[in-house]
């Protein structure tokens, strides 16, 4: 079926057609770019809320994503981030292969159509303008032959007529001659005309317009098959992301399958186990010892005019402090609580099972600094190796400077790596005793950074104030209720001298029950460290205190033996609160 033929006569409704096609692809073309700006934006808010969840460096979360659940979860914000790379696929191809082409396509399609319609009011112009012509000499050989025929008429009346002159007749019979070869002329002048007009119109019904008209066709059938083309191609941009998303949407589900709960509560133990001992059962102490069952006057006068008690009876108190305990106070930290302050290098102020992780999380990241410095160390030795070989190259004594430093900062690390190891091997049993210089160095931190373990019943002991701190939330403070062991104490003997130290740092001693020193400063040792960090020592009859093991030099008698005073270590401290 043609155009030109079947719709020859419809050029106007033809052209209304083809403007029509036009804006249902324009339509289309605008429907795949909002397309495209939602699939964009919703990328976008996909991305967004990936970000917005994701684990944020150096957080806490960060130390949360140990467990499965979590790493689960992060995968799965992972293959969000990329099934929103997919859906930003979907509107670039759609842009590219749908709109940019669909968009060029319509400017061709409206220039071709203007052509052809063009052409087409051109040829309609064409025999319209024969059609005038024919009209016209139609009616001008219409009108000659009206004139002969009157003429004629006239001829023949004034020949009938006796009264007419012969003149008049001659001249009536001339100007019929002239209307009638007037009227042949017309005739012939017509009848070229009209053969002239039937073969215009011929060609214009048969020929031209028939291929304007095809042209036509084509255009539209080309334009009906291009928005089927786009309408697939609109589909298959959807399908070609399918398989993608599809492993997304599997990478979820491998994640969620990776899930397990053993591992997390397993988890769970590594990151709090203290590595303590639960405390043990609490001794009675049985206080009906010092009672005596049969109460006389003359016992009771003798006690009264004696004036003295027990020594294991406690007396009146007269509001003196035990040592390590400040304004009478207690503030006892909570378990797993954290110190507020810096954290001391060997990481005294963590409980043993957790102090070993940190140390040897320590020691592995020194001894890969230390790989890299090697690395780097023999490729800077090749590297002058070549330079002494080929001096144009470059300058070897550059090379070997930098080599001294690199030199510099691997010897610095062992040292460190040393340091931390002897920490790490004291923690896991290896090394019975400190050796002084890692005593000192980390107990300069047990003392300025007093830090608390993760063990509340074996934690009262650690600091000389008796104070910790944790979070708000969950700071307690028990009141200790001053006794009457004061006065007991204070009628004992003075405790023997078991050797000598020698300060190595000054210690201000400003909590009661310890004692101020100066660097370099001689003095007695009176009990020595019960594996608290504390000795006790003695300037004089009537100085004496606490004072850090960590900062001081302790030379013992051969002899001697430490014994213990009557003022209370942390051990008694904790006694005292069971």
């Amino acid at each position: 079926m043609s155009w030109g033929t079947e719709l020859w006569d419809q050029f106007d409704n033809l052209e209304k057609h083809t403007q029509w096609g036009i804006e249902v692809l324009e339509k289309y073309i605008k429907f795949v770019k909002e397309r495209t700006e939602i699939e964009i934006n919703y990328a976008k808010q996909l991305r967004n809320l990936s970000k917005k969840y994701q684990t944020k460096k150096n957080s806490k979360e960060e130390e949360e994503s140990k467990y499965t659940s979590c790493k689960a979860f992060q995968n799965t914000l992972n293959e969000m981030s990329d099934y929103a790379g997919q859906h930003e696929v979907i509107s670039e191809n759609m842009s590219s292969q749908i709109m940019t082409e669909l968009i060029r396509f319509v400017q061709e399609l409206k220039q071709e159509r203007k052509s052809n319609f063009h052409e087409g009011r051109k040829a309609q112009q064409h025999i319209e303008t024969c059609w005038k012509q024919l009209e016209s000499s139609k009616r001008r050989f219409e009108r000659d032959c009206k004139e002969a025929d009157r003429a004629q008429q006239h001829f023949e009346k004034m020949d009938a007529d006796i009264n007419v002159t012969k003149a008049d007749v001659e001249k009536a019979r001339q100007q019929a001659q002239i209307r009638h070869q007037m009227s042949d002329d017309s005739k012939g002048d017509y009848s070229s005309v009209l053969q002239k007009f039937n073969g215009e119109q011929n060609e214009h019904y048969h020929t031209h317009m028939p291929s304007i008209f095809q042209k036509l066709q084509d255009m539209e059938e080309k334009r009906i098959a291009r928005l089927g083309e786009s309408l697939k191609m609109y589909a298959e941009i959807d399908r070609q992301v399918i398989p993608i998303i599809g492993k997304c949407l599997d990478g979820i589900t491998k994640s969620a399958e990776s899930i397990n709960e053993k591992q997390d509560s397993q988890t769970v133990i590594e990151a709090f186990k203290s590595g303590f001992e639960p405390p043990g059962d609490v001794d009675f102490e049985d206080f009906t010892q010092s009672i005596k069952r049969t109460v006389s006057d003359t016992s009771l006068t003798t006690t009264k005019a004696d004036g003295k008690t027990d020594p294991k009876t406690p007396g009146k108190s007269r509001g003196k402090l035990w040592p390590f305990i400040k304004k009478n106070k207690l503030s006892l930290k909570l378990c797993f609580g954290f110190h507020q302050g810096a954290t001391p290098e060997d990481f005294s102020n963590l409980p043993p099972e957790q102090r070993r992780k940190k140390l040897q999380q320590k020691v592995d990241e020194l001894n890969k600094d230390i790989q890299k410095e090697i690395d780097q160390r023999d490729a800077l030795t090749k590297m002058r190796d070549v330079y002494l070989k080929n001096p144009q190259m470059g300058d070897a004594g550059s090379v070997g400077q930098k080599l001294i430093e690199i030199g510099n900062n691997i010897e610095k690390l062992r040292v460190e790596v040393q340091k931390f190891e002897s920490w790490l091997a004291e923690v896991e049993g290896r090394l019975p005793v400190r050796n002084d210089s890692s005593r000192r160095q980390s107990g300069l931190y047990e003392t300025q950074n007093t830090a608390p373990v993760n063990n509340c019943a074996q934690d009262r002991e650690s600091s000389p104030d008796g104070s910790y701190t944790e979070d708000q939330s969950q700071e307690t403070e028990v009141k200790v209720t001053p006794t009457e062991f004061d006065d007991d104490f204070d009628d004992e003997e003075p405790l023997p001298t078991i050797g000598t130290c020698k300060a190595l740092y000054p210690f201000d001693g400003e909590n009661e029950g310890t004692i101020s020193v100066s660097e370099g400063e001689i003095l007695k040792v009176i009990e020595e460290d019960k594996g608290d960090g504390w000795t006790r020592i003695r300037r004089s009859e009537e100085e004496e205190g606490y004072v850090p093991t960590s900062y001081i030099e302790v030379y013992l008698d051969k002899n001697a033996k430490g014994q213990s005073g009557p003022s209370l270590r942390p051990s008694k401290i904790k006694e005292m609160h069971l």
